[in-house]
């Protein structure tokens, strides 16, 4: 079964146990994964759903910072609850050493000397990692090792 397809499945169960904010969450993303693949005009993969759900996450961890900086904490706290749904689908996240490890092997497999080589580093390694670590978590340790 599709990643798209458990999505599909869980929000028929969520309909049926009536829990609206599921609903509304797994419809809009659904409806990003439809807006994604009439960009592609292809078949969507598993790792294509990925990168839809991560950019949804990142909205919500977005939001749910603006939304504390500026005292709602009634919006946070919903977004809150998108991300906890959303982030079920999302591959296991790496662990720190891990994250060190293939860097350090990407960093040696493309030859990178300086904090200059930092997007061809990046370029690499998010496309190795696909959704299993956030895109500025990784920043931060390429930044580090190379620095």
């Amino acid at each position: 079964m599709s990643l798209e397809e458990k999505i599909r499945q869980d929000l028929n169960q969520a309909l049926k146990e009536k829990d609206e904010l599921k609903v509304a969450t797994l419809r809009f993303c659904l409806a990003e994964i439809r807006n994604f693949w009439l960009q592609k005009q292809k078949e969507l993969t598993d790792n294509d759903v990925v990168e839809v759900i991560c950019r949804q996450v990142k909205l919500r961890k977005e939001a749910i910072e603006a939304y504390q900086k500026g005292s709602r904490n009634d919006l946070a706290e919903k977004e809150s609850k998108e991300l906890e749904i959303l982030s079920k689908y999302l591959p296991q996240q790496l662990n720190p050493e891990d994250l060190e490890k293939i860097i350090k092997e990407t960093i040696s497999e493309i030859g990178a000397k300086s904090a200059g080589d930092f997007g061809k580093v990046m370029g690499v390694v998010m496309s190795r990692l696909k959704g299993q670590a956030e895109g500025s978590v990784v920043a931060a340790e390429v930044k580090r090792i190379l620095g």
